[in-house]
């Protein structure tokens, strides 16, 4: 390992998508189609309303796995026409097969997206060897930075730290999403490379920030972003007894969310407060009232209206 990556994750560590991104859910007609002006006024929203520094776009949150590769490249270029000037973009375009992902990391640069966040593939299990040459691979591929995403409860694999520590020696692999919920683990990589932890669970970003990541890549933040956002710059200047008490403030939002997979809660909130969304797609279903009433207590616990 070079010099260059063992200074270690911290304040003044490189912050290469900003200090706070959403993962947005991708607005949809009644009848399923994709709704591409209210992701444009969506993306707006996050971004000037809730102090979004980056959009995650065709993530999970984004129902990924249920859009097609010509509705995920209409999406971006329409979020990047929309923001992209005063916002990063970030395009989630991995898969389970290390090809389709390069092509859509190449369909991604070609749209003008300033990074993609490429997740470790799902189902097959590969061993690290295979996640290293599928990063490796990818990362070759591009011509952006590169978020790695670790979620092992949904990818069935995890990024070993050995595994974290080798693929950040890509001069493109920049940054991680981190939802292994693995602080330890988080903590022994930021302390020997220059990898770029971004939290993605947004009941863990405070302590991530803790122990040298630099932001958060979140759900609940169609919500609460603005808070968050200023919950992580008070930490970052070193008022850490103001992020936490914004951090206790808005925990039941941060967990709330994810009650049932986020997607279905952050559309069903989007929509009463007027903002787009509409339907998910099969095989999620759409929020019941009892979810939704939960989410209003949830949200009156945090300090927010939801009507």
């Amino acid at each position: 390992m070079t010099q260059h990556h063992l200074a270690g994750s911290g304040p003044g560590a490189p912050v290469p998508f900003g200090r706070l991104l959403t993962a947005m859910v991708t607005p949809l007609s009644d009848d399923g189609s994709l709704d591409l002006d209210g992701a444009a006024r969506l993306a707006s929203y996050l971004v000037d309303e809730q102090a979004n520094d980056a959009l995650v776009i065709s993530g999970t949150t984004g129902e990924s796995p249920t859009t097609t590769d010509e509705e995920k490249a209409q999406l971006l270029r329409v979020v990047i026409e929309t923001v992209g000037d005063r916002a990063r973009v970030v395009a989630g375009v991995g898969t389970n097969d290390t090809r389709h992902t390069i092509e859509l990391a190449a369909a991604a640069e070609k749209a003008g997206a300033h990074g993609v966040l490429v997740v470790t593939p799902y189902y097959n299990k590969p061993p690290q060897a295979g996640l290293v040459r599928h990063f490796t691979e990818v990362a070759d591929a591009t011509g952006l930075p590169v978020m790695a995403y670790d979620i092992p409860h949904r990818a069935g694999v995890a990024l070993t730290n050995e595994t974290l520590a080798r693929i950040a020696e890509h001069e493109r692999i920049v940054a991680v999403k981190d939802a292994k919920g693995d602080l330890a683990a988080t903590s022994w990589v930021t302390s020997r490379t220059d990898l770029a932890f971004y939290c993605g669970d947004d009941a863990l970003t405070l302590p991530t920030l803790a122990i040298g990541g630099v932001g958060l890549v979140g759900t609940s933040t169609h919500l609460t972003g603005a808070l968050t956002k200023q919950m992580i710059e008070a930490y970052v200047a070193g008022d850490h007894a103001a992020a936490l008490a914004l951090h206790r403030r808005l925990l039941p939002l941060f967990t709330g969310i994810f009650r049932g997979p986020g997607t279905i809660l952050v559309k069903a909130a989007l929509a009463v407060l007027g903002l787009p969304a509409g339907p998910v797609r099969s095989p999620l279903v759409d929020a019941t009232e009892a979810e939704l009433d939960q989410l209003r207590t949830d949200c009156a616990d945090a300090g927010l209206e939801l009507p």
